[in-house]
């Protein structure tokens, strides 16, 4: 796992699972953890850097319910866990499902858990919304395309934009289960300001991301889901540096969602 400071009330860790990221975001005397890295020795160590930074956990957020996301609880399983009210939403109709991905994807990778994923009750957030950190707030703003449901975490005071699983620099746009071409469009249209004042992008898969590279990936996500919307097919234009094995794979999988 890497781990990077952006600002001294932000600090960012990335799996070696999928590029996974987890954000720190701290001021005065709270600290939310945003979303989570997959590993168990990766979960392990978010306490730790807690503790070297000297700063007490208030709670989870998570952007949104894909497992990969919610594995915060994992390494701190008393702490309050926040999501949009449509993730939660997801979660009440999804009983266990997140937890039986969890369990398939380690059967793959042969990982072996100390215990199950529990999430427990989450608290609902209203989404657009925000959320007092310390003397400062952050800003939650819907995100939804990718999934059903989701929201993005701005960060005015450090200039650093959480959009969970849109503006990768590794992956291109992933329409999945519940998710839309027309609710992404909306999704990227509606976070182009806070990319145009970010000094910071942290996308859900990815190392971090100044403002004007995350403005070229929106501009580049934009056309392709554009492409989709409009009947292109397999003939949308995949990102130039976003078209390895993989990606095109999930484009395949956005031609047939979309058909």
């Amino acid at each position: 796992m890497q781990v990077v400071a952006l600002h001294p009330g932000v600090i960012v860790a990335r799996s070696t699972k999928w590029q996974t990221t987890s954000t720190v975001l701290h001021q005065g005397e709270e600290t939310f953890v945003v979303d989570s890295p997959v590993f168990p020795d990766e979960l392990d160590a978010m306490s730790g850097i807690l503790a070297q930074a000297g700063w007490g956990l208030s709670g989870l957020l998570a952007t949104h319910g894909d497992w990969d996301h919610l594995l915060g609880r994992l390494a701190f399983p008393e702490a309050s866990l926040g999501v949009a009210e449509t993730t939660a939403a997801r979660l009440r109709a999804e009983p266990g499902v997140a937890q039986r991905r969890l369990r398939e994807v380690d059967e793959d990778d042969y990982v072996q858990r100390p215990k199950p994923l529990s999430l427990g009750q989450v608290q609902a957030l209203p989404v657009p919304g925000k959320l007092e950190l310390g003397e400062e707030e952050i800003e939650l703003i819907p995100a939804d395309g990718h999934t059903a449901d989701g929201m993005a975490v701005w960060a005015p005071f450090a200039r650093v934009l959480i959009p969970g699983d849109y503006l990768s620099p590794v992956e291109i746009p992933m329409i999945g289960e519940g998710g839309s071409v027309s609710a992404y469009v909306a999704t990227l249209e509606r976070l182009a300001p806070q990319v145009a004042e970010a000094d910071w992008v942290v996308p859900g898969h990815g190392a971090p991301i100044d403002g004007q590279r995350a403005a070229a990936i929106l501009r580049e996500d934009l056309a392709y889901v554009e492409a989709l919307a409009a009947g292109a097919g397999a003939e949308a234009p995949l990102p130039l540096a976003r078209r390895d094995r993989v990606q095109k794979a999930i484009h395949a999988r956005n031609v047939a969602s979309v058909a």
